[in-house]
């Protein structure tokens, strides 16, 4: 009767698992790797899987076997005995071996992983809680990259798009068929650089530099995600890759330099508000959406409203101390001063001011912004 009790259950629980199995898009193994190393990986992979495959079909049914020849209805007597020497010999050299034949592709696909030399390309990666800053060290080209994805689609009050939470409103573009190695670190807590499908994944950990590298096959888009519990946003930390044509990314290249907009600046002149807040609005929604809402109402007490908030209406110095240099009463609200430029401080703060329903009519010019930090 027990036996047959637990037939009917494991019938259950197997209909239901396969019922919500079919009501879903599933995936059965890991993304297609686009580089080499990936195949290896990916290679790996599945002989590993076979070998803790054939292992848990034949100890199980052995087990099973065991417990159904044995059971105590059919009047079969239990053997009383404390070792076998045999059987201990057996289930342990047998793994053993597996290990060692194991040991030689593991090896090699990680002493492959980890060796970054001859690079073709070098490109220095940045955790922030919650973006990344990309620096690329041979073409002298800078910029953050934070997520896309609407804060409706989030909120639930607009339909999911097909690339939620893992789109940026700037992605990493790299040539394909060339070696790009990637130096990780972070600004503040633990993060960490993960492409499934380029083989990629390292720890950025603030005080050290850390690398990795890849090379992709083929031209194409590619998504990651911060792979380290980096805070309350960690789930919107997406990473994007765009593997371009050599000429293509020559190109992007030379637009990256010759972009202006917030990042670059004249020194010797004095910005209107109207310009300022123009291009602080694109600042606020790359860097300051996420904590202070899109309308500046922002998450109290975490994190203040801008709307009429003692900071965005007080005094500008102030204003100005707090964006540069973080909080000391409140840690969530961090330091700036090394994500962005002058410009881009003195744009954000005048857009906060004067946008958001403020209109204080003052505004913050670079200069200021570049005196404040010596």
């Amino acid at each position: 009767m027990r036996l047959k009790a637990f037939s009917r259950l494991l019938f259950l629980a197997t209909a239901m698992l396969m019922a919500g199995l079919a009501s879903a898009e599933y995936q059965l193994n890991l993304k297609p790797a686009k580089t080499a190393l990936g195949e290896a990986v990916y290679d790996l992979h599945t002989l590993v899987m076979i070998i803790i495959t054939v292992i848990f079909i034949g100890v199980f049914g052995f087990m099973f076997y065991a417990i159904f020849k044995h059971r105590k209805s059919v009047g079969h007597q239990a053997a009383h005995f404390h070792e076998n020497t045999t059987v201990e010999i057996v289930w342990t050299v047998i793994p053993v071996f597996i290990l060692i034949g194991l040991a030689w592709p593991a090896t090699k696909a990680l002493l492959e992983m980890r060796d970054t030399s001859a690079p073709d390309m070098t490109i220095k990666v940045t955790g922030y809680q919650w973006k990344w800053g990309y620096e690329y060290l041979d073409d002298d080209v800078k910029f953050y990259s934070s997520l896309a994805t609407p804060r409706d689609q989030i909120q639930g009050d607009a339909e999911k798009g097909e690339h939620y939470l893992l789109e940026v409103d700037k992605p990493l573009v790299v040539p394909v068929g060339k070696k790009v190695r990637i130096l990780t670190t972070a600004n503040d807590v633990l993060h960490a650089w993960y492409v499934p499908e380029l083989a990629v994944k390292q720890d950025a950990i603030p005080g050290f530099i850390r690398d990795t590298w890849f090379q992709a096959e083929e031209t194409g888009t590619f998504r990651g995600q911060c792979a380290e519990l980096c805070g309350k946003e960690h789930g919107f930390m997406p990473i994007v890759v765009n593997v371009v044509s050599e000429d293509d990314y020559k190109i992007w290249v030379a637009e990256q330099k010759s972009a202006g907009g917030a990042a670059a600046y004249d020194p010797g002149k004095t910005y209107s508000v109207a310009e300022l807040t123009s291009a602080g609005e694109a600042v606020y929604k790359a860097h300051c959406v996420a904590c202070h809402q899109p309308n500046g109402s922002g998450m109290p007490p975490t994190f203040p409203a801008l709307t009429g908030g003692m900071i965005s209406t007080g005094p500008i110095a102030n204003h100005l101390d707090i964006v540069l240099n973080g909080s000391k009463k409140n840690p969530m609200m961090a330091a700036f001063g090394a994500q962005l430029s002058d410009m881009e401080i003195a744009a954000v703060v005048t857009y906060e001011r004067n946008a958001l329903g403020n209109s204080l009519g003052d505004s913050l010019q670079p200069g200021e912004v570049a005196a404040a930090r010596k």
